[in-house]
């Protein structure tokens, strides 16, 4: 139920997110690792709370077959005939087990400011999923998502490394923007099995050729935005170059939304973004 290929690509944005603390400012990640372990233990409590509260809403979804091992939950449930309570129970006492993992990374120097950021994010993390708000069900789930895995997630590393500015910030958009469009192309297969359920993603609410032109919108969005942080920010070059790895990827994926059932183009756009950032801000850092 922990999605163990998620969870992997959360920790890998906190490292990208630590190293571009360390590689824009004078803080060094030798002199920073209690925090940044500390940081991750929390930032472990909180990924998992929030995934068991997606796995609680999405037992419904799950037992629909469904087109896409992007979205919804895992369907652990149902594949090992187990209780929907069992996830209830677990966002519960993960949910309980955040308040000592946020006091043990204090105690190991995450400052307040970062565990600010962790405590929004742990709460759109559940109102993404549960009520009252229930933004995946309202037709915000992509924007959410994004924001929340794609800005706050990194921005919150670097906040447990050194008081985060707007250039870093700035340095995330891109790739936020991204990220809510493969967030678009895995809730496309799944349409059918979320509208059976009321889950009202922009997949139930939109027609087709609707979609098309937000996703258009969207992509448009991502190379001006990159071109905005290019001139604004200046960001190193490798950084700069590494936001032109995914054009192949968007145009592919611009091209097949909501014309074949396969996500599969939208998130080797962000796969490749993230891996292409991480790449290049150890490349600044000196590491490599």
């Amino acid at each position: 139920m922990l999605r163990p290929d998620q969870v992997g690509l959360i920790f890998a944005l906190y490292a990208v997110g630590c190293v571009v603390a360390a590689a824009t400012t004078r803080a060094t990640l030798s002199g920073s690792w209690p925090q940044v372990v500390g940081g991750a233990l929390a930032l472990a409590a909180t990924t998992a709370t929030v995934h068991y509260a997606n796995e609680y809403a999405d037992y419904e979804t799950d037992a629909i077959a469904t087109g896409s091992e992007f979205s919804g939950g895992s369907g652990a449930l149902h594949e090992y005939g187990l209780p929907r309570s069992l996830a209830r129970r677990a966002t519960v006492l993960s949910g309980v087990a955040t308040v000592p993992a946020g006091a043990v990374a204090w105690l190991a120097g995450v400052p307040p400011r970062a565990l600010a950021v962790l405590g929004i994010i742990l709460l759109l993390g559940w109102q993404y999923s549960l009520q009252p708000l229930a933004l995946a069900w309202r037709g915000f789930g992509a924007a959410t998502n994004a924001l929340v895995g794609a800005l706050l997630l990194p921005v919150y590393a670097v906040s447990v490394v050194t008081p985060p500015t707007v250039a870093h910030v700035a340095a995330f958009v891109p790739f936020t923007i991204v990220t809510g469009l493969s967030l678009l192309t895995t809730q496309w297969p799944d349409r059918d099995g979320d509208a059976a359920v009321g889950k009202r993603t922009l997949a139930t609410r939109l027609t087709p050729r609707r979609l098309r032109w937000v996703f258009l919108a969207v992509a448009a969005a991502y190379v001006a935005s990159v071109v905005a942080v290019a001139v604004t920010v200046s960001p190193p070059t490798p950084v700069v170059v590494a936001h032109l790895v995914p054009l192949p990827a968007i145009a592919w994926a611009t091209r097949t939304f909501t014309r074949q059932e396969s996500p599969l183009p939208g998130v080797v756009s962000m796969v490749s973004l993230a891996g292409s950032l991480a790449v290049a801000w150890t490349l600044v850092l000196g590491v490599v």
